[in-house]
């Protein structure tokens, strides 16, 4: 077995919906070695048809075309719960400025008070929406893709247990009462000569969907630090797994490093699995074939995790910190070293 890749596994998930037992135990093996080797594959047989991501690509099209004034009114300055449009440039990936616009979105779970404990219970809460009327059907078309990949999203899950030697509800039984994944819907420009659409990093949740819609700019860090383009073909999505998978499996399943320079315009969707906010990143107990991989490897030995803000300002390295007890807390630290100005806005008593 090798840690090291140079290129993007390309994977069909027919073998396991159209297979017998023993076809979908072969496949479950060979996700999980993927996952543990690179982190990173293609989808395809996925599905979601074609057509629904035309329609889908197409009214992201139309929503980053409206007028900036009219974007505006769903600002995310305006969202305590970070959700909502924001212009290039408004967001940090490693202390330094993605080049991307975006609508960020999360599952819409009732919000707790406003000075509920722990801190990061603030984040659950409503999404920002233009009117129906501005943008007719937009609401209904994203809140659909939304939950065709959280189904998509389960099934991998299971996958990725039952390729472990767990129960298939290993993942599902850590979701808790109100999970929240979270969307980014982007707009890349070309990206300036010496800047990132988006800076190297990982993922925060359990793992990541990501639909390109055939424009290429997403690379993936290989072991030797060698950027890998990651296929952009038409119709296929990208799946790779987040640093809450790389917690609760002992980095067995490690989240790739990954970023975006692109020489032309592009649409990108990011569909983002996360549970309950309250959920342990406890490490299951794997078998110890499993446990020795990690030891075996540098790779997974030694990865790290995205780096507090406090440990960026003192200069520490972008992903070298030590993970987080719950979900919460790692959605927390995401938002508080990507969007500084407005934790300080609306939580000034915790910056």
């Amino acid at each position: 077995m090798t840690t090291n890749f140079s290129e993007i596994p390309r994977v069909s998930l027919a073998p396991w919906r159209d297979g017998d037992d023993a076809a979908r135990a072969v496949f479950a093996e060979d996700l999980r070695r993927i996952c543990h080797e690179v982190g990173f594959l293609t989808l395809v047989d996925h599905g979601i048809e074609q057509e629904f991501l035309d329609r889908y690509f197409a009214a992201l099209a139309e929503f980053f075309a409206l007028p900036e004034e009219t974007k505006a009114v769903i600002d995310k300055k305006n969202s305590r719960y970070f959700r909502g449009w924001e212009r290039v440039g408004a967001e940090l990936t490693g202390n330094r400025v993605d080049y991307r616009e975006q609508l960020d979105l999360s599952t819409e779970n009732p919000p707790y008070d406003e000075a509920a404990e722990p801190p990061y219970l603030r984040l659950d809460g409503p999404n920002q929406w233009l009117p129906n009327e501005v943008l007719p059907g937009f609401q209904e078309l994203v809140s659909d893709y939304f939950a065709r990949l959280g189904a998509l999203a389960d099934e991998l899950m299971q996958i990725l247990a039952l390729g472990l030697s767990l129960p298939a509800d290993t993942f599902a039984r850590v979701f808790g009462e109100r999970p929240m994944a979270f969307a980014k819907l982007i707009s890349y420009p070309p990206t300036p000569p010496g800047e990132m659409g988006v800076n190297e990093h990982h993922d925060a949740g359990f793992l990541t969907i990501l639909a390109q819609n055939g424009v290429a700019g997403l690379q993936a860090e290989s072991a030797d630090g060698q950027w890998i383009d990651v296929p952009p073909e038409r119709g296929t999505f990208v799946i790779n797994l987040g640093e809450m998978l790389q917690s609760m499996t002992g980095n067995y399943y490690v989240a790739t490093n990954h970023r975006v320079i692109t020489e032309e315009a592009r649409f990108s969707a990011a569909y983002f699995h996360g549970p309950d906010l309250r959920s342990p990143l406890t490490p299951l107990e794997l078998a110890d074939e499993y446990t020795e991989a990690v030891a075996a490897s540098p790779r997974h030995r030694d990865a790290g995790f995205m780096a507090k803000r406090n440990e960026l300002l003192a200069g520490e390295a972008g992903i070298g910190s030590t993970p987080v007890p719950v979900f919460g807390e790692q959605m927390w630290n995401y938002y508080v070293r990507s969007y500084p100005d407005m934790v300080r806005a609306y939580y000034p008593e915790l910056v």
